[in-house]
């Protein structure tokens, strides 16, 4: 009986072809609509800044009139600028919030990454407890520990001076959690190496650990400068000096009697927010490297 031999089914160009074209017509096409909606969600972003910065440039008896007045008003005057840099008030809240930052997120990333290091590296009895404890930490509002942090503040005599705005802000469970994640994805022959070349833990930590977390130290850093240069609560309560005012706490002391000078109100606003904006610029990078954790490539 004669056998039938049946050839190996063949793909087609058209048929082979098919899938590849349907993955690159989605592709463009996935892009554009999300190309599309950032460009939407940039814009009603900008738009509230935007009349920010025209409100600050228009005259405060402009400005009282209306968003209308202000948006159809062809006269820009820097009035407010100079009349607020003009004060001597504000260099010294400028002088504040820059100390204060600095220090507490130098102390920060000090405390934080020597605990994320010993929660990642070191194994003790407990560890995991401990951990437990300061996840919990994100959970507790800060605002609910302000009344106890002012009782503490006040028997120990720092308030009105900067340590009584840095020290409640060096504990930083979120520093503590983003430098444990991060410790936790490096190789742990490189610690091996170190130890057979006789270092210590200092020296692990100090000379083989942070180096390689510079990604995610910029991060930190950035982000515990830009908090504590925005936080209000926490300075409003304990400083009443007006020379140790933070830029936050001097603007809201001041605003209540700018009345209906609205110019003025934004143009305080923008200056307090300018370094802020300056230094996300420089920085933008590092911030989106350390916080997703991608710094560390290989």
């Amino acid at each position: 009986m004669a056998t039938i031999q049946t050839s190996p089914r063949r793909r087609t160009g058209v048929s082979g072809a098919a899938p590849a074209r349907r993955m690159k017509a989605s592709g463009p096409t996935f892009t554009r609509v999300t190309g599309i909606f950032l460009i939407v969600v940039a814009i009603l972003w900008l738009i509230p800044s935007l009349f920010a910065i025209k409100t600050s440039l228009t005259d405060n008896g402009v400005a009282a009139l209306g968003a209308q007045e202000i948006l159809t008003d062809v006269s820009p005057t820097l009035e407010s600028y100079i009349g607020l840099l003009q004060q001597g008030d504000i260099w010294n809240w400028y002088l504040s919030s820059f100390l204060t930052s600095i220090v507490t997120a130098v102390l920060t990333l000090l405390f934080a990454s020597m605990a994320a290091f010993a929660l990642s590296r070191l194994e003790f009895r407990g560890r995991a407890a401990v951990y437990l404890l300061i996840i919990i930490g994100l959970m507790i509002p800060t605002q609910v520990l302000i009344v106890p942090l002012f009782q503490e503040l006040r028997v120990l005599q720092l308030l009105n001076t900067y340590w009584a705005v840095i020290l409640p802000q060096i504990p930083s469970v979120i520093a503590v959690f983003i430098f444990k994640q991060f410790f936790d994805g490096i190789p742990k022959e490189l610690e091996d190496a170190a130890r057979v070349d006789g270092a210590g833990l200092w020296r692990i930590y100090w000379g083989v650990i942070m180096p390689l977390s510079r990604p995610v130290t910029a991060a930190v850093a950035i982000l515990t400068f830009v908090w504590t240069w925005n936080n209000l609560l926490l300075p409003l309560f304990v400083l009443s000096n007006p020379n140790l005012m933070t830029i936050p706490v001097g603007l809201a002391t001041v605003q209540g009697s700018f009345g209906l000078r609205y110019a003025d109100i934004q143009a305080g606003a923008i200056l307090a927010a300018l370094p802020l904006v300056v230094l996300y610029m420089f920085f933008q990078r590092q911030i989106v490297e350390g916080v997703t954790g991608s710094g560390l490539k290989g």
